[in-house]
């Protein structure tokens, strides 16, 4: 089963990474107040990135390189 880093941006203009197993599903969630905290007072969100992994373990790691990029270099990950 495939991993995904994704990168949302909120409807303040702030960036928000994360990753899941089920893309469709979890962008609803945070769309409908359910996601993750940080998302849930900044909706609706768009999706503006995702990256497949092969395991959670590797969509971790990388998106926790991601939250350390500064925002200007985030989306350049992805590429």
């Amino acid at each position: 089963m495939a991993w995904y880093l994704y990168l949302l941006e909120c409807a303040d203009g702030s960036y928000y990474a994360g990753i899941t197993n089920k893309l469709e599903e979890r962008i609803v969630a945070h769309n409908q107040g359910i996601g993750a905290r940080y998302t849930r007072g900044r909706g609706p969100v768009k999706l503006l990135e995702v990256k497949p992994y092969p395991d959670r373990s590797s969509a971790s790691k990388a998106e926790s390189a991601v939250k350390r990029l500064p925002r200007s270099q985030k989306r350049q990950f992805f590429m």
